[in-house]
């Protein structure tokens, strides 16, 4: 069974498919135009979208383009009455799988579905062959379907080659390491070190030692000459992770390092020759440190050559399922477990998270859930309680806002608070009739129910009407 969205402004044509897709066992969502499309795909990812190439509201090529951007693993087929060479050559080079055109028989139509599917299906198996090969040679790997990730993909393939010097900032837990690594991995150097050091981690009085090395009596238990990690790291990459957290006067030798390209261990009296890149990482806001004094200027203009901004997780949802499904297969291979999937539900609640912990959280939350799942689906309940939802978490009312608060605006969860409160409210009015409910927000049945679970409510109201 797959999840096939269908775009077409004809009901005729949208309920005919959806009687022939139900037959051959799919599961189907519908959409009139291009902007309730591209609505439901942010709500519901699907396997394959089918859709007419004139629409209102935008097109079928807005559709995909869409598509290719945000979720490149769907494939879309185009429907139209009206088809050219043309149409359907500038269709297939924007990334569509292939194209129908009307009326078509629907033995055509199922034959075609069957072809796209299995392309999907190859391309993630190849996903998976390249996720075993990455952690056979111990390399992890940045994963991302979405817009905000390709650029950053983009951007690495761009830096990966030049010996320029880089700064990668965001939030704790959205893979800074992982972009060193593949900025590494990418270049001339790759087959020399990559060596990272957290400089939050290492008490002061060490710090020099460990970035530079020391001489033997230089200090107490200073036994031997010992190399530090740049010198550890010649021809190589030094990773310097949470470089906010490095001491100022730590942070004048650094500079000297990076300017002249020389290291001086601790008790010594000998420049070293050292040819390193150098790759840092922050989550805090280096520009605010320099204006409060805690970070030298001189050093975060030699950083920040080049920046390399990470999305947060709650940025890059469209990333959400592509993540999960890589840590279901990490940790059901790990473990021996027999879970392949994730349920609509559990899947619709890791949506609905606003991931504080990023992606680094996301992981310990899919282990836990693979460790406590029963049989190959991972539901809801094998999720931690936190991410389940409950009617009685959501704020009693939406504040409505003529401008923007002087402090900023969660968008997102003034969206999700105000979608919440809707669907309550249809939910009060029609004595928790989840069809009637449907019906009074213009909503259909199945795509009421993705809300109710997405939001952590799909225990309100009866499910008496479900069937009618």
């Amino acid at each position: 069974m797959a999840q096939i969205l269908v775009v077409d402004d004809e009901l005729s044509i949208r309920e005919f498919l959806e009687i022939l897709l139900k037959r051959e066992k799919h599961d189907v969502r519908l959409a009139r135009d291009a902007v309730e499309a591209v609505a439901r795909l942010k709500d519901e990812p699907v396997d394959l979208v089918l859709t007419d190439l004139r629409l209102p509201r935008g097109s079928g090529m807005d559709v995909l383009t869409w598509v290719v951007k945000n979720a490149p693993s769907t494939q879309v087929v185009m429907m139209t009455a009206f088809a050219t060479t043309e149409t359907a050559v500038g269709a297939m080079k924007a990334g569509a799988y292939d194209y129908l055109i009307k009326p078509f028989k629907p033995d055509e139509l199922t034959v075609l579905i069957d072809r796209a599917l299995e392309r999907r299906r190859l391309q993630a198996e190849n996903r998976a062959l390249r996720a075993s090969l990455d952690a056979r040679t111990g390399q992890a790997r940045l994963i991302g379907c979405s817009e905000r990730m390709q650029e950053v993909f983009e951007l690495i393939q761009k830096v990966a080659p030049t010996r320029t010097t880089i700064l990668v900032t965001g939030e704790s837990g959205t893979g800074k390491e992982l972009v060193a690594r593949a900025i590494h991995s990418r270049g001339p150097r790759a087959p020399e070190a990559f060596v990272a050091i957290n400089c939050g981690a290492i008490p002061e009085t060490l710090i020099e030692s460990e970035l530079f090395g020391h001489t033997k009596g230089s200090f107490t238990n200073a036994l031997a000459d010992r190399p530090g990690l740049f010198e550890r790291a010649d021809k190589g990459t030094v990773f310097l992770d949470e470089i906010g957290e490095l001491p100022l006067a730590m942070q004048v030798k650094l500079l000297r390092v990076l300017q002249e390209r020389k290291v001086r261990r601790v008790g010594g009296s000998i420049d070293i020759d050292v040819d390193v890149r150098v790759v840092a990482a922050t989550n805090r806001q280096l520009e605010e440190e320099v204006s409060t004094g805690r970070f030298r200027e001189d050093l975060f203009f030699r950083l920040n050559v080049i920046q390399i901004r990470l999305p947060a997780l709650r940025e890059r949802r469209a990333d959400i399922p592509l993540l999960a499904e890589n840590f279901v297969a990490k940790f059901a291979d790990q473990q021996g477990s027999p879970v392949r999937r994730l349920s609509d539900t559990a899947l619709a609640a890791l949506y609905a998270h606003q991931w504080p912990g990023n992606v680094r959280e996301l992981e310990n939350v899919i282990e836990r859930g693979v460790t406590l799942a029963s049989g190959d689906v991972l539901d809801l309940a094998a999720l931690p309680s936190g991410l389940r939802g409950s009617p009685s978490q959501a704020p009693a009312s939406v504040p409505v806002y003529e401008d923007l608060p002087a402090e900023g605006l969660d968008l997102e969860a003034a969206l999700e608070a105000y979608e919440r409160q809707m669907l309550e409210k249809a939910l009060q009015r029609t004595k928790g009739k989840k069809k009637k409910a449907a019906e009074v927000l213009r909503l259909s049945f199945r795509s009421f129910r993705y809300r109710l679970a997405k939001l952590g409510l799909s225990a309100a109201g009866d499910d008496d009407d479900e069937a009618g």
